[in-house]
Protein backbone atom coordinates (compact mmCIF):
# COMPACT_ATOMS: atom_id res chain seq x y z
CA UNK A 1 0.00 0.00 0.00
CA UNK A 2 1.34 3.35 -0.92
CA UNK A 3 1.30 5.95 2.12
CA UNK A 4 3.00 8.65 0.25
CA UNK A 5 1.13 12.15 -0.41
CA UNK A 6 -0.14 12.70 -4.00
CA UNK A 7 1.55 15.30 -5.79
CA UNK A 8 -2.00 16.44 -7.64
CA UNK A 9 -2.34 18.85 -5.16
CA UNK A 10 -5.96 17.41 -4.11
CA UNK A 11 -4.55 17.11 -0.55
CA UNK A 12 -4.03 20.76 -0.14
CA UNK A 13 -7.99 20.81 -1.10
CA UNK A 14 -8.51 18.14 1.69
CA UNK A 15 -6.45 20.63 4.05
CA UNK A 16 -3.59 18.63 3.84
CA UNK A 17 0.00 19.87 2.58
CA UNK A 18 0.94 19.00 -0.29
CA UNK A 19 4.54 17.03 -0.32
CA UNK A 20 6.47 19.96 -2.09
CA UNK A 21 4.96 22.24 1.11
CA UNK A 22 5.56 19.34 3.43
CA UNK A 23 9.71 19.40 2.45
CA UNK A 24 9.48 23.12 2.18
CA UNK A 25 8.76 23.49 5.98
CA UNK A 26 11.05 21.18 6.96
CA UNK A 27 14.00 22.53 5.99
CA UNK A 28 12.39 26.22 7.60
CA UNK A 29 14.01 26.61 11.52
CA UNK A 30 16.03 23.45 11.12
CA UNK A 31 17.64 24.76 14.52
CA UNK A 32 13.99 24.46 15.96
CA UNK A 33 14.42 20.37 16.38
CA UNK A 34 11.38 18.24 16.67
CA UNK A 35 9.77 21.72 17.17
CA UNK A 36 7.95 22.54 13.57
CA UNK A 37 5.42 25.50 12.58
CA UNK A 38 2.65 22.96 13.64
CA UNK A 39 3.73 22.81 17.13
CA UNK A 40 0.11 24.18 18.81
CA UNK A 41 1.26 24.36 22.16
CA UNK A 42 2.68 27.10 24.36
CA UNK A 43 6.07 26.08 24.20
CA UNK A 44 7.56 27.51 27.56
CA UNK A 45 4.44 26.99 29.27
CA UNK A 46 4.33 23.31 28.85
CA UNK A 47 8.28 23.53 29.36
CA UNK A 48 7.30 24.49 32.52
CA UNK A 49 5.02 22.42 33.63
CA UNK A 50 7.19 19.67 32.52
CA UNK A 51 9.84 20.96 34.81
CA UNK A 52 7.37 20.75 37.35
CA UNK A 53 6.34 17.11 36.78
CA UNK A 54 10.36 16.03 36.98
CA UNK A 55 10.31 17.64 40.59
CA UNK A 56 7.63 16.11 41.39
CA UNK A 57 9.27 12.76 40.03
CA UNK A 58 12.74 13.58 41.42
CA UNK A 59 11.06 14.30 44.87
CA UNK A 60 9.04 11.02 44.48
CA UNK A 61 12.79 8.76 43.98
CA UNK A 62 14.05 10.56 47.27
CA UNK A 63 11.52 9.73 48.83
CA UNK A 64 11.10 6.26 47.60
CA UNK A 65 14.45 5.27 48.31
CA UNK A 66 14.44 6.76 52.01
CA UNK A 67 11.79 4.53 52.47
CA UNK A 68 13.35 1.84 50.46
CA UNK A 69 16.20 2.22 53.10
CA UNK A 70 14.39 2.77 56.30
CA UNK A 71 11.16 0.09 55.88
CA UNK A 72 12.05 -2.38 59.22
CA UNK A 73 9.96 -4.90 60.72
CA UNK A 74 8.14 -7.81 60.13
CA UNK A 75 6.95 -7.07 56.77
CA UNK A 76 9.43 -4.58 56.00
CA UNK A 77 10.89 -6.48 52.96
CA UNK A 78 8.53 -6.84 50.50
CA UNK A 79 7.51 -3.65 51.32
CA UNK A 80 10.66 -2.33 50.75
CA UNK A 81 11.16 -4.44 47.12
CA UNK A 82 8.28 -2.36 46.22
CA UNK A 83 9.65 0.94 47.27
CA UNK A 84 12.50 0.29 45.33
CA UNK A 85 10.88 -0.74 42.36
CA UNK A 86 8.74 2.13 42.64
CA UNK A 87 11.86 4.41 42.95
CA UNK A 88 13.68 2.88 40.11
CA UNK A 89 9.93 3.73 37.65
CA UNK A 90 10.18 7.45 38.73
CA UNK A 91 13.30 7.82 37.83
CA UNK A 92 12.62 6.45 34.47
CA UNK A 93 9.85 9.00 34.63
CA UNK A 94 12.07 11.89 35.16
CA UNK A 95 14.16 10.78 32.43
CA UNK A 96 11.57 10.21 29.99
CA UNK A 97 10.38 14.22 30.76
CA UNK A 98 13.80 15.50 31.27
CA UNK A 99 14.18 13.81 27.68
CA UNK A 100 10.98 15.97 26.19
CA UNK A 101 11.93 18.89 28.22
CA UNK A 102 14.98 19.43 25.58
CA UNK A 103 13.38 17.85 22.55
CA UNK A 104 11.08 21.24 23.55
CA UNK A 105 14.03 23.18 23.01
CA UNK A 106 13.94 23.93 27.16
CA UNK A 107 16.46 23.33 30.26
CA UNK A 108 15.31 20.66 32.76
CA UNK A 109 15.86 21.54 35.59
CA UNK A 110 17.40 19.29 37.89
CA UNK A 111 18.82 22.30 40.55
CA UNK A 112 18.13 20.79 44.21
CA UNK A 113 17.23 24.26 44.78
CA UNK A 114 14.23 24.80 45.28
CA UNK A 115 13.09 21.64 44.32
CA UNK A 116 10.44 20.59 47.15
CA UNK A 117 8.33 24.11 46.21
CA UNK A 118 8.49 23.10 42.52
CA UNK A 119 7.07 19.47 43.09
CA UNK A 120 3.59 18.60 43.03
CA UNK A 121 4.64 15.99 45.83
CA UNK A 122 5.68 16.41 49.09
CA UNK A 123 8.60 14.93 50.86
CA UNK A 124 7.02 13.50 53.81
CA UNK A 125 9.55 10.46 55.52
CA UNK A 126 6.89 8.81 57.79
CA UNK A 127 8.76 7.28 61.24
CA UNK A 128 6.50 3.51 60.49
CA UNK A 129 6.36 0.97 57.42
CA UNK A 130 2.57 2.35 57.58
CA UNK A 131 3.18 5.98 57.38
CA UNK A 132 5.78 5.17 54.50
CA UNK A 133 2.74 3.33 52.40
CA UNK A 134 0.79 6.19 53.45
CA UNK A 135 2.81 9.57 52.59
CA UNK A 136 3.55 7.63 49.06
CA UNK A 137 -0.18 6.71 48.40
CA UNK A 138 -1.23 10.85 49.03
CA UNK A 139 1.98 11.47 46.70
CA UNK A 140 1.23 9.13 44.01
CA UNK A 141 -2.45 10.33 44.50
CA UNK A 142 -1.15 13.87 43.89
CA UNK A 143 0.72 13.19 41.29
CA UNK A 144 -2.11 11.07 39.22
CA UNK A 145 -4.34 14.69 39.75
CA UNK A 146 -1.41 16.68 38.44
CA UNK A 147 -1.07 14.40 35.06
CA UNK A 148 -4.83 14.58 34.83
CA UNK A 149 -4.80 18.42 34.80
CA UNK A 150 -1.43 19.10 32.55
CA UNK A 151 -3.46 16.21 29.94
CA UNK A 152 -6.50 18.06 29.94
CA UNK A 153 -4.22 21.42 29.72
CA UNK A 154 -2.45 20.25 26.53
CA UNK A 155 -5.65 18.65 24.90
CA UNK A 156 -4.97 18.25 20.74
CA UNK A 157 -2.26 20.84 21.25
CA UNK A 158 0.71 18.96 21.71
CA UNK A 159 -0.18 15.09 21.50
CA UNK A 160 3.58 13.52 21.83
CA UNK A 161 4.18 15.30 25.62
CA UNK A 162 -0.02 14.47 25.72
CA UNK A 163 1.08 10.90 25.50
CA UNK A 164 4.27 10.75 27.52
CA UNK A 165 1.57 12.28 30.10
CA UNK A 166 -1.11 9.57 29.82
CA UNK A 167 1.55 6.44 29.76
CA UNK A 168 2.90 8.06 33.48
CA UNK A 169 -0.49 8.74 34.30
CA UNK A 170 -0.89 4.84 34.10
CA UNK A 171 2.26 4.16 35.75
CA UNK A 172 1.44 6.08 38.73
CA UNK A 173 -2.32 4.51 38.96
CA UNK A 174 -0.51 1.38 39.14
CA UNK A 175 1.66 2.74 41.35
CA UNK A 176 -1.26 4.31 43.75
CA UNK A 177 -2.81 0.82 43.36
CA UNK A 178 0.14 -1.27 44.41
CA UNK A 179 0.30 1.05 47.68
CA UNK A 180 -3.12 0.58 48.58
CA UNK A 181 -3.32 -3.61 48.61
CA UNK A 182 -0.32 -3.02 50.65
CA UNK A 183 -1.88 -0.97 52.75
CA UNK A 184 -4.85 -3.06 53.19
CA UNK A 185 -2.62 -6.57 53.45
CA UNK A 186 -0.93 -3.90 56.73
CA UNK A 187 -4.36 -3.53 58.34
CA UNK A 188 -5.56 -7.13 57.41
CA UNK A 189 -2.16 -8.10 59.77
CA UNK A 190 -2.86 -6.17 62.53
Amino acid sequence: MDTALPKDGSEARAGLPDVETLRARARQHIEQGAVTPGYAGEREAVIGLLNNALATELVCVLRYKRHFFMAAGIHAAPVAAEFLEHANEEMRHADRLAKRIVELRGQPDFSPEGLAKRSYAEYVEGDTLTAMIKEDLVAERIAIEGYRQMIAYLGENDPTTRCLLEEILASEEEHAEDLSSLLEGMANEV
